[in-house]
């Protein structure tokens, strides 16, 4: 048996059909084709699979898709662009905060939703923020120095 699902990717509106225990990871990567969130633990401990949804990060591998029916979600494709990177993006690069890149997307995700509700964090609200998003690679002060400089040029950026 399965169950309708339509809801909004990255600015796109999406229909599937889905069985009721699929996760929202495997729709989003199996389904929709978007590989950006990545299954590293499959149980809400690594972050890898963060996506935003309605605004609100959540680990997508323990979420099912028949849940986000009519919500819209947010993935690491949604945040930003080649040529037009998130701060974010771009502050992880410029800081060496990336290495393997697996961990990458799930962070820029937590990262983003923090800017978004917290335009201006300290270390403390950053650390916090990203406490769900396990790295092996670069020993997160990178990954932290890079949202602290991010949120100065979000904090820059004029207001539309």
């Amino acid at each position: 048996m399965s169950y309708p699902l339509k809801v909004t990717v990255n600015g796109v509106r999406v229909e599937r059909h889905v069985t009721p225990h699929r996760s929202l990871l495997s729709a989003l990567r199996e389904d929709i084709g978007l590989t950006g969130p990545k299954e590293g633990c499959d149980d809400s401990e690594c972050g890898a699979c963060m996506v935003l949804l309605d605004g609100c990060p959540v680990n997508s591998c323990s979420y099912l898709a028949v849940q986000a029916d009519d919500r819209e979600v947010v993935t690491v494709e949604g945040v930003g662009a080649a040529g037009d990177l998130h701060p974010v993006q771009r502050e992880l690069l410029a800081a060496g905060g990336v290495q393997c890149g697996f961990c990458t997307p799930g962070i820029v995700i937590s990262a983003k939703a923090l800017l978004d509700s917290t335009p201006a964090p300290d270390e403390e609200q950053i650390r916090a923020a990203l406490a769900g998003n396990l790295c092996r690679c670069t020993g997160y002060q990178k990954i932290v120095e890079a949202v602290l400089r991010a949120a100065g040029s979000v904090a820059e950026e004029p207001t539309p």
